[in-house]
C-alpha cells in the first residue's frame, strides 16, 4: 500500500495526527510499537506496506467445511441462555475461515441483529478503516463476538451469557487456528484473558490465548473510539502492535 492510501484510510478513522512520517521505513514502524510497549520483546518488526490483503480462496475439505455448518446451525438453534429468545437472529460471525487474524469483539447490536452480521453499524465503519490502516480487506480476516445474540437493550452481556456462547467461540478459534487474535473491547478482552483489569491496562503487550499460546493484542472498541476520540492513537499503537506479531508471512496472504 502506498503511502497516499494509507494515510487517506487514516483520515477515514478520523485520525489524521496518526501520520507517521516515513511510516514505510522499519525505524519509523518501530518506534511506533515501541511507544506501545517499551519492555515487549517484538517476534518480527511489519514489513513495509504492500498491497491491501485479499481473502484467500480457501481450500477446505468436505469435513471442514461440515464441521463449519454444524456448528453454525448448533448456534442458530442454541437455547443455553434467555438471549435466544429476545433476538431476531443469531449473529455467528463473518470472514475467511483460515484467516491470519481473528478479530473477537463484545456483542451483537441493534444493527447487527437486524442483518445478522458482526459490526456492521457506525462501529464497524470505523473498524473497517482500521483494518484498512493495517493493510487488510474486511473479508481477509474473521470477526466475531463473545456472544452470538443480542442482549436487550445493548447492554453488556452477563457472565453466565458469556459461558453460555464460550464453547461456540472456542470451536471457531480451533477451525480457523488464528495467528493473531485482535480483541476489541472490554468484555471481549475481560472474557478471553479470564480478568477484571481495565483494557487501558491490558492494551499495550502481547497476551497468550489457550493451551496453543495464540498471541492475542487488545485494544479499544471503536464504539468507545468514537465517543473518545482521543484515545484512537493508543489504539493505532495496539494495530502496529498487532502487525509486527504477524510479522511479513501474513502481509502475503491472498496476493497474486
Amino acid at each position: 500500500m502506498d503511502e497516499l492510501r494509507r494515510q487517506n484510510y487514516l483520515r477515514m478513522m478520523g485520525v489524521t495526527q496518526w501520520r507517521l512520517r516515513q511510516s514505510d521505513s522499519p525505524e519509523a514502524i518501530q518506534q511506533a510499537v515501541a511507544e506501545a510497549e517499551a519492555d515487549v520483546s517484538l517476534v518480527e518488526r511489519p514489513a513495509p506496506a504492500g498491497d491491501l490483503i485479499e481473502p484467500t480462496v480457501p481450500v477446505t475439505t468436505a469435513v471442514d467445511q461440515s464441521d463449519w455448518l454444524t456448528l453454525r446451525e448448533q448456534v442458530k438453534t442454541c437455547r443455553q441462555c434467555g438471549l435466544r429468545a429476545g433476538c431476531s437472529q443469531t449473529v455467528f460471525g463473518v470472514g475467511n475461515q483460515q484467516a491470519d487474524m481473528l478479530v473477537i469483539g463484545e456483542a451483537p447490536g441493534a444493527d447487527e441483529d437486524r442483518q445478522g452480521e458482526p459490526f456492521v453499524g457506525r462501529a464497524g465503519q470505523l473498524l473497517n478503516a482500521m483494518l484498512l490502516a493495517m493493510g487488510f480487506k474486511r473479508e481477509a480476516v474473521f470477526i466475531a463476538n463473545i456472544v452470538k445474540c443480542r442482549p436487550p437493550d445493548n447492554r453488556d452481556p452477563a457472565a453466565e451469557e458469556a459461558l453460555a456462547c464460550q464453547d461456540y467461540l472456542l470451536r471457531q478459534i480451533v477451525l480457523i487456528q488464528p495467528k493473531l487474535i485482535l480483541s476489541v473491547g472490554r468484555i471481549s478482552a475481560q472474557n478471553l484473558l479470564q480478568t477484571d483489569i481495565a483494557v487501558g491496562k491490558l492494551r499495550g503487550r502481547v497476551h497468550a490465548f489457550g493451551e496453543t499460546n495464540i498471541p492475542l493484542v487488545v485494544t479499544y472498541h471503536p464504539a468507545y473510539l468514537l465517543r473518545s476520540p482521543e484515545q484512537k492513537s493508543k489504539a493505532w499503537q495496539d494495530l502496529q502492535l498487532a502487525l509486527s506479531v504477524l510479522g511479513p508471512v501474513s502481509r502475503d496472504q491472498g496476493q497474486a
